[in-house]
């Protein structure tokens, strides 16, 4: 099935190129350059990725993909022409699941493109964990891996569709370290490459979500120099 890829970006010669870019590889896509256009437009769920800019008229992307993110499960990868790392690790902490600074080249764009989707066809089709136990429990942590749905103390916890893989994977393998890099390949797929301050951002909302203390955590610990565990 040929994807649908919605181009949220107001300059409108960076968006034809990625469109043109996009539709030789074989993706369908639609452009809108306003900011509150965008947000009506990524609402509507018939776009399976969301390339989404940071600066706007009207909206910005941050404030489109947090009103869309609880309501619409796609891969949202943010374009950025600021180099400042707080409004990466911004958007990060609003649900993107990616970001790529400006300029990149369109091999670059492709592969984050290719990789994200594919990490959510992984999730969709069941496969993005190998476990032979359909349920998960640690603690005060309950994972449910089919229905997706995660808990702590008997009270359901929203997760993104990253933080829910990260867990589950750093629950299956208990009191193993694992490196930011191996993590980022893990989770966010093999053939994806770019910064791998999303694991640190992904882990830090986890704590945030899972920790009684998430300043001095119990479970998710840092191993410094060597990465992250999941503490029994």
């Amino acid at each position: 099935m040929i994807k649908n890829i919605l181009i949220v970006e107001d300059d409108i010669s960076i968006a034809e190129i990625e469109r043109d870019f996009l539709q030789i590889n074989g993706y369908e896509t639609t452009i809108v350059t306003d900011g509150f256009k965008g947000l009506n437009e990524a609402a509507s769920g018939k776009y399976d990725m969301i390339l989404l800019d940071v600066m706007l008229p009207n909206m910005d992307g941050f404030e489109i993909c947090k009103r869309i993110r609880n309501n619409i499960d796609v891969p949202i990868l943010m374009l950025t022409a600021k180099v400042e790392d707080v409004d990466k690790i911004r958007g990060l902490g609003i649900g993107a699941d990616d970001y790529i600074s400006k300029p990149f080249s369109l091999p670059e764009l492709m592969a984050r493109v290719k990789a994200n989707l594919a990490q959510y066809e992984r999730v969709k089709s069941g496969s993005s964990q190998e476990t032979e136990s359909k349920e998960i429990k640690i603690g005060n942590i309950f994972l449910n891996l089919q229905a997706r749905r995660g808990y702590v103390d008997g009270q359901e916890i929203e997760f993104k569709t990253r933080e829910f893989d990260l867990l589950c994977y750093l629950m299956t393998n208990p009191e193993i370290v694992f490196s930011k890099e191996r993590l980022y390949e893990q989770i966010w797929g093999m053939d994806a490459f770019g910064d791998i301050r999303t694991v640190a951002v992904h882990i830090n909302r986890l704590r945030d979500k899972i920790e009684k203390d998430p300043s001095n955590p119990t479970h998710i610990q840092t191993v410094w120099g060597a990465g992250y565990r999941f503490k029994i």
